[in-house]
């Protein structure tokens, strides 16, 4: 961190305007926003209380279900109390450094949530396609150390991001049209050459998702084709519904942020508060949906949450 040019207490500063054109609704903006946010902190730290005091739910599904709580809780966490700062006390200044800081967790946490999501389709795999081997293969200590990789995974391929961007002057007009301190928004404040953090944001974005889509991608396809081959139709449905959480969590992951990427890209006529608007969802809806389909999906934890609600 000794790199960073510019610290928390530098005096400059960004500006962000939080959503475009709908400065006058903030207020009723901040209501759904606030009412997410408090599902999405209630609903995973439920989970994560509900693993934690049950001995039962000490397997590796559940320690992956707890990793995702955390990513949901860092993902949103690192938005959202900036983003109603703006809504209801017009609060838009923030340092570089804090910004910096900001762009790096929000991307970090979003990089070990894909990684999760990724060991937890090679989890299904192992579960369907080689059964008797499964206690032996995904152990607690190997689900910690697969984390544990996706960690460090995650800090090695974004911190390169905000340490490129310290070093570069950014423009006296440091409007960020934004709720947060997305990468690329930060990058066009820079007056310097920013083809190495474009490039090298392009590069981590596809890199990391393309190969994490691909080997979820994988485990489904394998996945299937041991599906295909189970001859008794209630074994094939039975198998098949091990998944449906996990892939109902993939596609509220991945949907939002293609479609606010894809629109980004290609949506020039769309007004730039529907960006906005979808960039948000992407740290509102998965975090504050996951812990619900995965409650309602599977039997055992939605067991032990009702348990606990009925004690109260």
């Amino acid at each position: 961190m000794a790199s960073f040019n510019l610290s928390l207490s530098d005096p400059s500063a960004f500006i962000l305007t939080g959503i475009p054109g709908l400065q006058a609704a903030h207020i009723w903006i901040s209501i759904p926003f606030s009412m997410f946010y408090i599902i999405i902190l209630l609903g995973n730290f439920t989970v994560l209380f509900v693993v934690g005091k049950e001995q039962t739910l000490h397997k590796p599904m559940y320690l992956l279900l707890c990793m995702l709580a955390l990513t949901d809780i860092s993902t949103s966490s690192s938005v959202i109390p900036k983003a109603l700062c703006i809504f209801w006390f017009n609060l838009k200044s923030i340092t570089v450094g804090g910004c910096l800081m900001q762009m790096f967790f929000l991307h970090a946490a979003s990089v070990m949530h894909s990684a999760v999501l990724v060991t937890m389709a090679f989890d299904r795999y192992v579960a369907i396609c080689n059964p008797l081997s499964y206690a032996t293969i995904l152990t607690n200590t190997r689900i910690a150390k697969l984390g544990l990789v996706g960690l460090i995974r995650a800090v090695v391929f974004i911190l390169p991001l905000p340490l490129l961007l310290s070093r570069q002057p950014f423009c006296a007009n440091r409007i960020i049209p934004h709720t947060y301190c997305d990468h690329m928004a930060v990058v066009k404040m820079s007056c310097g050459d920013t083809t190495v953090s474009r490039l090298y944001g392009l590069v981590i974005a596809v890199v990391v998702n393309g190969l994490d889509l691909m080997l979820i991608a994988l485990s489904y396809g394998l996945i299937i084709r041991a599906a295909l081959r189970i001859s008794s139709k209630r074994a094939h449905q039975k198998a098949l519904n091990t998944c449906t959480a996990h892939i109902c969590v993939i596609l509220t992951s991945y949907t939002p942020s293609l479609f606010s990427s894809l629109t980004h890209r290609f949506g020039q006529g769309i007004a730039p508060h529907v960006h906005i608007i979808l960039a948000n969802l992407y740290f509102l809806i998965p975090p504050m949906l996951n812990p619900i389909i995965y409650g309602v999906k599977t039997k055992e934890l939605r067991d032990k949450v009702g348990k606990y609600i009925c004690r109260k």
